[in-house]
């Protein structure tokens, strides 16, 4: 068998069988025992066990779901501020500071919409109301791309932070988690921001309005910036669970995407993927449904570059 096997080949039998049933008993136990915590941190590390896409790792996925769901109603159902009444006379006061920490805390689970604000009203003076907000709510989507498809997999993940001036990111739980997992959500962002450029592309059709080609080829081209297979960008991710053959089909495709849209942000693309050809981090096992999927997102953004009016970035 491979290294790094998690099951058998030929009979499908798991290898670790027994850290398996330990650690799912243990799970199990804490779940009768109502700690949902303790129960989803034990679930936690079956995962890296099982093949991810086996139907035993999707239940635990699900059920880690579950148990976050149970411990986030827990905590809220508890009563507030019943420890206040031994404090006497100076009850009123004590509940008052815990709510004012409460309203901090509120404040760090609404940095995605704080962090938004601020990002929007940077590119708001820096391109004027239309394009800005359109620009921001594009980055929006592609970054709702990633979430979306990682909360679909039962697995946890915070709303979007933005960087004024630098992007945004999804923070998620990767542990346990496979190249070929990893990729797909990694090019869910992109998939998301070419539907977002699609639509674009038709109101500037119908409409004629230059705000509307303007956010076309700045969504499509930056997503197919993205694309760029380094370790910064959802490119990088989606190339490690491709082998040497499929980045050098991914390589073509893009070499063929430059040329056929007149885009040279594909040649970055092809740079990334040379340079990947040599990294030797090649994955145990191929994913021609990576690969696939990877080349079918740039070359759908290279029909929209190509059909969007002017170049590169906003049409300049």
């Amino acid at each position: 068998m491979p290294l790094g096997s998690l099951e058998c080949e030929q009979c499908h039998a798991l290898i670790h069988s027994e850290d398996l049933l330990r650690i799912s008993t243990k799970a199990k136990a804490l779940e009768e025992r109502n700690d949902p915590i303790a129960a989803r941190q034990e679930w936690l590390q079956v995962l890296p066990l099982l093949p991810q896409k086996s139907r035993q790792a999707e239940w635990v996925r699900g059920q880690i779901y579950k148990l976050e769901l149970t411990a986030n109603n827990s905590a809220s159902a508890r009563p507030k501020h019943a420890w206040a009444k031994w404090l006497g006379p100076l009850a009123p006061v004590a509940v008052l500071l815990a709510k004012g920490k409460s309203l901090i805390f509120l404040l760090f689970k609404l940095k995605f919409l704080l962090s938004l604000i601020a990002f929007m009203s940077l590119y708001w003076s820096m391109y004027g109301a239309k394009f800005g907000v359109g620009f921001v709510i594009l980055i929006l989507i592609h970054e709702m791309g990633h979430y979306i498809d990682i909360r679909r997999r039962g697995l946890p993940a915070e709303m979007p932070v933005f960087l004024p001036g630098l992007g945004a990111y999804v923070r998620w739980q990767a542990l346990g988690v496979s190249r070929q997992t990893r990729a797909a959500v990694s090019l869910a962002g992109p998939l998301a921001g070419l539907m977002a450029s699609v639509v674009c592309l038709f109101l500037w059709w119908k409409t004629r309005d230059g705000i509307w080609a303007a956010l076309t080829r700045s969504g499509a081209w930056l997503n197919a910036f993205n694309l760029i297979p380094i370790w910064l960008f959802d490119g990088g991710q989606a190339t490690s669970a491709l082998e040497k053959g499929e980045r050098f089909v991914l390589l073509v495709a893009s070499l063929l995407c430059a040329v056929l849209a007149h885009e040279p942000v594909f040649y970055f693309i092809a740079i990334g993927a040379t340079w990947r050809l040599f990294t030797k981090d090649f994955p145990p096992l191929p994913s021609r449904q990576t690969a696939l999927y990877y080349v079918a997102v740039m070359a759908g953004l290279a029909v929209v570059l190509s059909l969007a009016p002017g170049k590169g970035f906003g049409g300049h």
